[in-house]
Formats: C-alpha cells, sequence, structure tokens
C-alpha cells in the first residue's frame, strides 16, 4: 500500500497517511463485506489482527492497549497477541476463543472493508450463519496441522448455502508444518474436491501463518514455491460488484414517504440491478404497473441508481404499494408465491416443529408462515440427507413452507435479498432461523375455493345460533371431558347443535398414526383446528376436548377462525388433584417411567396467558362449570332463544 511520508508512530508507520487511509474520501473505492470462519483456533482473530497490523491501520493509542493486553492476557508468550484486536468481549479474551460475530472497518487505497470474525465452536455456529448472510466472500481457515474438520466441511456447507460465491482456503499456521508444500496442497486438493461436491463456488488456496505475517499482507519468505496473491491483495482485487449490478432490478419497499399532498415516494435500499426515471416497473405482489418518474436521495435529482444504493423512488401513476412489497422492472418480474421450498439453518434451543406457527421475515415484509414438511436434514459432514421430524440448534434441513399469503421473491441463488428470510418465535420475538428460498411450490396452483350455494351464516340461522370453537383446554384428569360433555347436553336439550371432538376418541381415527412427541402434539393439533373450522362452517358449535399443551398450538387453532369465534376455556386444576384422581391410571404410570413424553411430567404444559373463560374444576362441581360456559356463550351472542 503506497502511502505519502509524514509523521511517524513507534513502529515507524505513517500516521498522517494512515489517518488518510481510513478517514479520508473513499466515496468512489467499492465495499468488500467477507467473512472469516472455520474452526476452533484456527487462527481467524489474528488473522484480521495481522491484516490491520501489517496494513497499519492500527493507531498508536489502540497499539499501547494491544501491548498492555497482550501482557496480561495475551497468548503469544508476552508478545503482542494480535487476536485481541478483534475479540471484544471479556469472556473471550478470558477464554483465548470468539464467541459472538465481531466486525471491524478499514480501508486501503483500493477497497473499503467491512470483515466479520465468526465464531468456530459448533454451539456459535448460528453466530457464523449470521456473519454470513451479510457477506459477499468468506474466508475459510484450516490448521495445517489439523487439515479439514467436521466444522470446516459446516461452515463450508453453510457459507455456499448462503449464496457466497468467493471463498478463499486460507491454509493457516504454515510455520508449524515448516511451509512444507505438500501439507498444503493435500489439504487444497482435499478441500476441492469437497467443494465440487457441495457445489461451492470459486475457491482460492492460500498458504499463511497469521503469526509470522506470511502471505497475509505481503508474500512470505516460507513459501517460495507459492505463486499466487496474498490475502490482503487479493481481497483488494476480487470482484465481486458486476455481479449484483447486472442481476434484475429488485427494490424492495421499506417506507412509503408521504411528507406532503404533492409527493408520494418509496424508499429503500436497491437489491439488485439498475433503475433509471423511464422504467417500466411492476409492484409485487398486486402486478399493478407504472413509470419512474423521479429518483432522489439526499443530493437531489439522479440519472441512474444501482444495487446496493438507498434512493427514493417515486411514480408515474397512483398506485398502492405498502412496505414489504417489491419493484421491478415489468420484463423481468420474480416470483409470487405462498408455498416454497427452501434450506433452512435453525438458530435456536428449542426445536423447529412442523405445523408450528412462526413469523417469516423477507426484506420488509412479515407474515405468519409455517414449516409444513421437513423433507430432509442434512449432515453438514458427509452431505448424507437424513429423516427428520423436527430441527435442533445449528443443524440445517431442506423443508417446504407454507405462508398466511403470497409474497415476492427469487431463488437465494439469484437473489440473496429477496430469496432470504427469517423465522421468528411470534411469543419471544426471538429470531429462531435463517433460510434460504429454492423454488415456488406449484401443488396446489389449480386448486380454488369452490363457490358454495349455503353459506355459514345460512347453516347458522337454520340452527338458531352463532357458531363457534369452545377450546377445553388442561392437564389430564383436570375434568375436560366431563364439563364439555355437560356443556353438549344442555345445548341438545335447548335444541342446538353441537359437536365434541375429544382427545381420545380423535386418536382412535384420524390421529391415530400419532403419538406423544413434541412433533406429533403439534400435527395432532393441527389436524383438530383445521376440523373445527369445518365444523363451525357447518354452523355448529364445536367443544373441542384436548390437552393441547401448546400455546402456539392455540395460537394456531384460533388463527384458523374468524374474530368471535374461538373461546378458549382454560380447565384449570393444580398437578397434585389430577394426579389423586387420575381417572385412567396414566400419571401413575408416567411416574413409573412407563409412559413417556406425559404431559405435567416430563412433558411442558403451557397454561393460557389470557383465557377467554377459566374454570376451576377443584373449586366448583361440574354442573356449575357446565352452567358458566352456557351463560358465556350467551353473554357474547351465540345462542338464540
Amino acid at each position: 500500500m503506497q502511502t505519502d511520508v509524514g509523521q511517524t508512530d513507534a513502529r515507524g508507520f505513517d500516521v498522517a497517511a494512515t489517518e488518510a487511509v481510513l478517514k479520508g474520501d473513499a466515496a468512489e473505492r467499492d465495499l468488500l463485506r467477507f467473512l472469516t470462519c472455520g474452526s476452533v483456533d484456527d487462527g481467524k482473530s489474528t488473522l484480521i489482527g495481522r491484516v490491520l497490523y501489517d496494513s497499519r491501520l492500527i493507531f498508536e493509542d489502540q497499539l499501547k492497549t494491544l501491548e498492555r493486553d497482550s501482557k496480561a492476557r495475551g497468548n503469544a508468550g508476552g508478545a503482542l497477541d494480535l487476536s485481541l484486536l478483534v475479540d471484544g468481549l471479556q469472556a473471550e479474551r478470558e477464554q483465548g476463543i470468539t464467541i459472538d460475530v465481531a466486525y471491524r472497518y478499514f480501508t486501503t487505497d483500493r477497497r473499503k472493508f467491512i470483515v466479520a470474525d465468526t465464531p468456530g465452536h459448533e454451539q456459535y455456529t448460528r453466530n457464523m450463519a449470521t456473519g454470513a448472510s451479510n457477506s459477499d466472500l468468506a474466508v475459510l481457515l484450516v490448521d495445517a496441522r489439523k487439515g479439514l474438520l467436521v466444522q470446516t466441511r459446516r461452515h463450508a456447507t453453510i457459507c455456499r448455502l448462503m449464496g457466497i460465491r468467493h471463498v478463499v482456503v486460507a491454509v493457516n499456521k504454515m510455520d508449524l508444518v515448516g511451509y512444507a508444500r505438500e501439507t498444503f496442497e493435500a489439504i487444497r486438493d482435499a478441500f476441492q474436491a469437497f467443494a465440487q461436491q457441495i457445489g461451492l463456488g470459486a475457491v482460492t488456496c492460500i498458504p499463511v501463518s497469521a503469526l509470522m505475517g506470511d502471505n497475509v499482507v505481503n508474500r512470505g519468505e516460507g513459501t517460495p514455491w507459492y505463486d499466487g496473491p496474498a490475502l490482503l491483495p487479493y481481497l483488494e482485487e476480487v470482484d465481486v460488484v458486476t455481479e449484483t449490478v447486472a442481476a434484475p432490478f429488485r427494490f424492495p419497499v421499506q417506507w412509503v414517504n408521504r411528507p406532503n399532498q404533492d409527493f408520494r415516494g418509496y424508499c429503500g435500499t436497491i437489491a439488485a440491478g439498475t433503475v433509471k426515471p423511464g422504467d417500466r416497473i411492476v409492484a409485487h405482489p398486486s402486478g399493478r404497473t407504472s413509470t419512474v418518474a423521479r429518483i432522489v436521495d439526499f443530493s437531489g435529482d439522479r440519472d441512474q441508481a444501482r444495487a446496493g444504493e438507498a434512493v427514493t423512488v417515486t411514480l408515474a401513476d397512483e398506485v398502492d404499494i405498502a412496505r414489504g412489497d417489491v419493484l421491478s422492472h415489468e420484463t423481468d418480474r420474480p416470483e409470487v408465491a405462498d408455498q416454497f421450498a427452501a434450506h433452512v439453518i435453525w438458530m435456536d434451543d428449542e426445536p423447529l416443529l412442523p405445523e408450528r406457527s412462526y413469523l417469516l421475515k423477507t426484506g420488509h415484509a412479515t407474515v405468519p408462515a409455517q414449516v409444513t414438511e421437513i423433507k430432509y436434514r442434512l449432515d453438514v459432514n458427509t452431505q448424507s440427507q437424513l429423516a427428520a421430524k423436527r430441527l435442533d440448534l445449528n443443524e440445517v434441513a431442506f423443508c417446504n413452507l407454507s405462508l398466511s399469503r403470497a409474497v415476492p421473491f427469487d431463488a437465494y441463488a439469484a437473489n440473496q435479498t429477496t430469496g432470504g428470510f427469517i423465522l421468528i418465535d411470534r411469543a419471544t420475538n426471538r429470531t429462531v432461523g435463517c433460510g434460504m428460498i429454492t423454488f415456488a411450490l406449484r401443488r396446489a396452483s389449480n386448486i380454488h375455493w369452490q363457490k358454495l350455494e349455503v353459506d355459514k351464516t345460512a347453516r347458522a340461522l337454520q340452527k338458531r345460533q352463532t357458531p363457534c370453537v369452545l377450546w377445553f383446554t388442561g392437564l389430564s384428569g383436570a375434568g375436560k371431558s366431563t364439563v364439555a360433555n355437560l356443556v353438549e347436553k344442555r345445548l341438545h336439550a335447548m335444541g342446538h347443535h353441537a359437536y365434541i371432538l375429544d382427545g381420545d376418541n380423535v386418536r382412535h381415527g384420524l390421529n391415530r398414526d400419532l403419538g406423544f412427541t413434541a412433533e406429533d402434539r403439534v400435527e395432532n393439533i393441527r389436524r383438530v383446528a383445521e376440523v373445527s373450522r369445518l365444523f363451525v362452517d357447518a354452523g355448529l358449535i364445536v367443544l373441542v376436548s384436548f390437552i393441547s399443551p401448546f400455546r402456539a398450538e392455540r395460537r394456531l387453532a384460533r388463527e384458523r377462525l374468524e374474530d368471535g369465534e374461538f373461546l378458549e376455556v382454560f380447565v384449570d386444576a393444580p398437578l397434585e388433584v389430577c394426579e389423586q384422581r387420575d381417572p385412567k391410571g396414566l400419571y401413575r404410570k408416567a411416574r413409573a417411567g412407563e409412559i413417556k413424553n406425559f404431559t405435567g411430567i416430563d412433558s411442558v404444559y403451557e397454561p393460557p396467558e389470557a383465557a377467554d373463560l377459566r374454570l376451576h374444576t377443584d373449586q366448583a362441581a361440574p354442573d356449575v362449570l357446565a352452567e358458566q360456559v352456557i351463560q358465556a356463550l350467551r353473554a357474547r351472542g351465540m345462542l338464540r332463544d
């Protein structure tokens, strides 16, 4: 890196030139986002520290802090421990490991960089996936002494799934193997074979010593047999910008700007391609077309905008466009669908369960979604496709997903912004997974709702009632079936039409193929919720008596119905009371270990947080509680005399 001569620091580095590089006008330099990844102790943090140190991008005060920390807690025998430049958490410094993703920003005279230093431990794989999701290139470190490890393959697989097209394999610690050419070439050949197996894009292999500085910023004397570039010069030259600019135009709308009656603009960052005034565009998912009138940013009107730029677009026509919509050119449109297949990386301690409802966020659109089927779980070491009914932390699977409404998207391989998504837990708002869309599912494209002459309203009027679902939930032995039976008898005596869906009865037929694992419980409730919806459409009052231990599935059942049609009835009794009753002897068997996954014993029950009706069966007789249910129906106008 060429600099002007000026004031130098204690190392002889030119301070003025360094500040000019870091703070100067870098507007014309393009940006490369890359991550470092690999297995534990491969030297990721040290490598980044070496890049910054040898590039003279560390200020004097940072150097003094580094010297002090290296003596106090470094792992370099009192010498400068360059990994401390990146590992900022106290726990990271104490243990000598990377836990969270650490971002560093630096600029050379050729390019701007954002580097994500990601953890190597398997338990932090989700952090690595987070760093990969925003990266154009990956530097995958391999310890020359150990070769390819399981975590190396896992990170390479995630890089491929995340659509990273450029991978640098930095075979590190070459100084510890005597800079042996055969060691480097054996690792290079093994990785290239694995990369070909998983379909990884361009791979460049570089022998380096982050500790000694060989082939990091400058060519190393220890590898005269290597004739390729050092790492930093390669990063300065690799082209990752042309691909996104040349892709079809995609503009996810982040905000509709309406400062006054004379201006309506659509704000966001261009995900791919270019756009200029006069272009014909389409808004998705509505399919409405218009023409770009103006492109505006903080400096005023522009003749053109391209991928990566944040702008405001105005249109010649009044088109209904909202946050989450996507603009494209009229001749090159994204797909729009409510079902698709995708790879999912699970990032939460609680497992992914098919049919459980999550929020899916893609671009700026957020919609309820479910994983309807796990097609297979991927063994990242062997690339084998394994059967699975759930996904645990850090596992990768190929899944089918169903959304509550159609959204615009591209295959992730074509566009990472419009083809990627995250899954959010609806109760805690935690990000629990991320995904990469592969293709739309067409299986339901030729199926439409059949219009029926007799509708739900007509059926309900004939029966002099408002159809609804009374969802009785509670522990086994709480009294759900007892109260539900009494309610149905009273409704029948009053001339109303009701039907009980009892948990045990349904498992003799419709759900006889399901067990009592968490996965099967979710599917059990999904099926019953669908049947309940059909019965409500038939004009019936449906009494559902199921333990239904998970709030997420009870919420799913509620969302299948219209507002006011679902009443959650919490049949509440303490566990000790339920065990004393134990009408079927199930608690005794569960305590003895004869029954697994029994709610209240070795499987959790999540009580309702805001039930529509709460019945304390340890404090009142069943007939009194049944009358409370009837009065609740009357109060809500469900029954007509």
